[in-house]
């Protein structure tokens, strides 16, 4: 007899827990963006506007539905951001507040969700478009 080998794959976003959690990271995030001095200027405008687009952006970015391309197009999230001075410390600060709201939610002690947090590491490395003043 032969055995069939099944291997379902699962996306990141399956696998923290969809659409609810995405939501309740952004809400637990962008509060502490705004609230940071260093990060504010950044995030000038409607926070809830910012939001909307975040909860749109992270499922595709984690592997579920494509939100954000199907309004937007595709994310070029570099390119989006070249209006900003993205510094080395703006990006540790985002990382900052990130790794708060993960916590704040309990995200970080699942495995998927550190291999997420990861993922944003290296896209804050990657958004870094200017030097840090002296």
């Amino acid at each position: 007899m032969v055995k069939k080998l099944e291997y379902t794959f699962k996306s990141l976003y399956s696998e923290i827990g969809g659409q609810e959690t995405i939501d309740q990271l952004v809400n637990a995030f962008y509060p502490r963006v705004y609230d940071d001095p260093e990060l504010a200027p950044l995030f000038e405008g409607d926070m809830e506007e910012i939001k909307r687009k975040q909860r749109m952006f992270l499922p595709q970015f984690l592997g579920g539905p494509a939100l954000y391309s199907q309004e937007f197009g595709p994310p070029a999230m570099r390119d989006r951001h070249l209006p900003f001075e993205v510094t080395p410390r703006r990006a540790q600060c985002w990382l900052r507040c990130m790794r708060e709201a993960f916590q704040e939610i309990g995200l970080d002690q699942n495995p998927a969700g550190r291999a997420f947090y990861d993922r944003l590491t290296q896209v804050a490395g990657i958004m870094v478009n200017t030097p840090d003043s002296e």
